[in-house]
């Protein structure tokens, strides 16, 4: 598999684990019924997981980790307003472009791997 490829799936796993996070967060505010909100918050947070650890084998610890937070952060926030009618202010707006810009600066980014003289 190409290395571009590789990275491409990395970031589609990183998503994914921001999604799960938040679908967690989501389904325990959504049921009221306490088997299936903590069900759903177990079974999101494993798949959350598992998407996380493929991130990291595709990308570097600080681009999976940042891409699953902004992924979060991004569907948490908007969840809130469309599902809950929760507000967002102008600042959390500012903050969530600036978290997709640092992003978008990290995918960019190439890290250098180790290589040893042995």
């Amino acid at each position: 598999m190409a290395d571009a490829q590789l990275k491409q799936r990395g970031y589609i796993w990183a998503i994914s684990a921001g999604l799960n996070a938040a679908l967690a967060a989501i389904s325990a505010k959504f049921f009221s019924s306490l088997v299936i909100k903590y069900g759903l918050v177990v079974i999101c947070n494993v798949v959350m997981w598992a998407c996380y650890v493929n991130s990291l084998r595709a990308l570097s610890s600080l681009q999976a980790t940042v891409t699953n937070f902004a992924a979060n952060f991004l569907s948490s926030g908007l969840a809130g307003l469309f599902l809950f009618q929760e507000s967002l202010s102008f600042r959390w707006f500012a903050g969530a472009l600036s978290i997709t810009i640092g992003v978008l600066i990290l995918s960019k980014s190439s890290v250098d791997k180790k290589v040893s003289s042995d």
